[in-house]
Order: structure tokens, then C-alpha cells, then sequence
């Protein structure tokens, strides 16, 4: 089940946030970002946050949606998936990146965008493809990736309607 996160669930949301964030392969936050930091940037900047559940009430990913840029550009949103590493390859990023499409679209978003996805993410990149996003640049060794050294950042982007 995919439902809007409250605030008390960051306490399971935090052990998730905090190994991906510190294995420093996917998203450009310090790998030693502390919970407070981690409660502002998931649940207190975004315009929504949700969760996966599972039958037994056990969170095993998340993610936020928010106005990618303000003004001219706020009909784009920007999304940050993160799955528990005990529930990866189960189709979870899969269905949380359809049912955000689907909450972007009820809000009003015309597109999505995802600003700075490792190269080396190859999962992600394959997943967001066959979703239908486009690579729309490529940012030469803006990421630096903990094992492969400098690696390109891409910008994928979907239109919505």
C-alpha cells in the first residue's frame, strides 16, 4: 500500500534514508547527513511525501514529490525514490514512480523531472526509460561516485499529459 507519509513515520523512513544516503552512490546529499537534515530534505521541503507499506505495516520505501522550480517552471515536479535494501527487486521503485506520476498529474503537474541521476545508476536509469523518461542531458563527471570516481549526471524528463 502507497500512502502519504505522516511525520511519525520518519522514524522508519529514517534507516532507509540513511543507507542509501551514506553508501554515497545515488543522490548528491553528504553521506553524512544527520536525521534532522534528512527529516528537512524528505518530509519538510517537498509538497508531498509518501510510503510503501506492506501487508504487515512495515515501511520499505518511500518517496517525495515537489515543484521542481518556481515561477515559469513550476509546472514541473521533481520525485526522490529510496527502497529498503531488504525490498529491492521486488517492482516497489516500479509501482512509486507510477503512483507518482499519477499524485504530479492530480496536483497539476504537466511534466517530471529528475535532475541529477548518477550514470553509474544504471537500474534507475533502465527503470526511468522503460517508464518512459527521456535522458535530456548529460552532465560530464558531475557526480562523484564513492568507487568509480567521476561519473556523468543525467537529467531525465517525462511530460505528463
Amino acid at each position: 500500500m502507497i500512502r502519504e507519509a505522516s511525520p511519525d513515520d520518519f522514524n522508519a523512513i529514517w534507516p532507509i534514508f540513511e543507507n542509501v544516503v551514506r553508501a554515497g552512490e545515488t543522490y548528491a546529499y553528504a553521506t553524512n547527513t544527520d536525521r534532522d537534515q534528512a527529516y528537512h530534505l524528505w518530509m519538510a521541503l517537498p509538497r508531498k511525501t509518501f510510503v510503501y507499506e506492506n501487508d504487515h505495516g512495515e515501511i520499505l520505501a518511500t518517496y517525495y514529490l515537489k515543484t521542481n522550480q518556481a515561477g515559469p517552471g513550476s509546472h514541473v515536479c521533481n520525485c526522490g525514490y529510496m527502497v529498503s535494501s531488504s525490498a529491492r527487486g521486488q517492482g516497489l521503485a516500479t509501482q512509486l514512480c507510477e503512483h507518482s506520476q499519477q499524485v504530479a498529474r492530480e496536483l497539476g503537474y504537466l511534466a517530471m523531472q529528475f535532475n541529477f541521476v548518477a550514470a553509474s545508476n544504471e537500474g534507475a536509469i533502465r527503470l526511468w526509460s522503460k517508464l518512459g523518461f527521456a535522458t535530456v542531458g548529460r552532465l560530464p563527471k558531475a557526480f562523484n561516485h564513492p568507487t568509480q570516481g567521476l561519473v556523468d549526471a543525467l537529467v531525465m524528463y517525462k511530460w505528463l499529459e
